[in-house]
């Protein structure tokens, strides 16, 4: 049984990869972060710039459980506190989450995703976005290895634990993050709110899942490490 999102090098800790200074930067700027936009159905002007809603914010259609093993239930919850509707995902003994049914109808190069997600309750990554990359896919995992950790896994087989895409952030529980990536010929970005946290040059560099049940995010899938989270408002588009 494979651990996913852990470290795979004994003896090394990923806080050694973090710099304090950088830590504590990122600390302080999301204990500050006041309550993100709320979600909507795509506008006139996100349609006309291309926006595809991938959750009508009532079923699941175009979503399936993913299968990992021991994972929690899945539900919409329609309206999910108050508000839009939300794809609630239940914490699992390891992973648990759901995965597109849209298959090779879904870009793998050139495209933008942007979705919101909120930890409710669980220690670990509440978001680990899988998504294409050409003929490959990779993940961009959102508050793992304990809660703070945020990067890309794998660039060279190197999680996102241990990488140069590798950050730290502080994540408030019961509170949406809005999370975007871009990915084209040239790049992988992703944002975090309006924070910049993957600028990655992928030219000659490999793009990897981490072996182990988080392939079955693949092509695209959202998944969560013994944690429950939300999930709501997930559009893309081709660039």
């Amino acid at each position: 049984m494979i651990f996913p999102y852990f470290p795979s090098r004994p003896g090394r800790s990923v806080w050694s990869l973090l710099s304090s200074a950088a830590l504590c930067a990122a600390v302080s700027l999301h204990a500050q972060a006041a309550k993100s936009s709320a979600a909507a159905p795509a506008t006139k002007a996100e349609i006309e710039a291309g926006w595809q809603s991938l959750f009508d914010g009532k079923t699941l259609a175009g979503w399936a459980q993913s299968g990992f093993e021991a994972e929690g239930p899945v539900k919409v919850e329609n309206p999910f506190r108050g508000g839009p509707g939300a794809i609630v995902i239940a914490e699992g003994t390891m992973l648990s989450g759901i995965t597109s049914t849209r298959g090779s109808a879904l870009p793998r190069m050139n495209y933008e995703i942007t979705l919101e997600a909120m930890k409710l309750e669980g220690s670990d990554f509440f978001c680990a976005l899988t998504f294409p990359v050409g003929k490959s896919e990779c993940s961009l995992v959102v508050g793992g290895w304990g809660g703070m950790v945020v990067g890309i896994s794998s660039v060279d087989y190197s999680d996102a634990s241990e990488n140069d895409t590798t950050t730290g952030m502080a994540f408030a529980d019961n509170r949406w993050y809005r999370i975007r990536v871009r990915v084209t010929a040239e790049k992988i970005e992703a944002w975090i709110d309006a924070q910049q946290v993957v600028d990655l040059e992928h030219k000659d560099r490999k793009i990897t899942m981490r072996p182990g049940d988080i392939e079955k995010s693949v092509p695209l899938g959202i998944a969560t490490y013994q944690t429950r989270s939300a999930v709501r408002d997930i559009k893309l588009r081709r660039l």
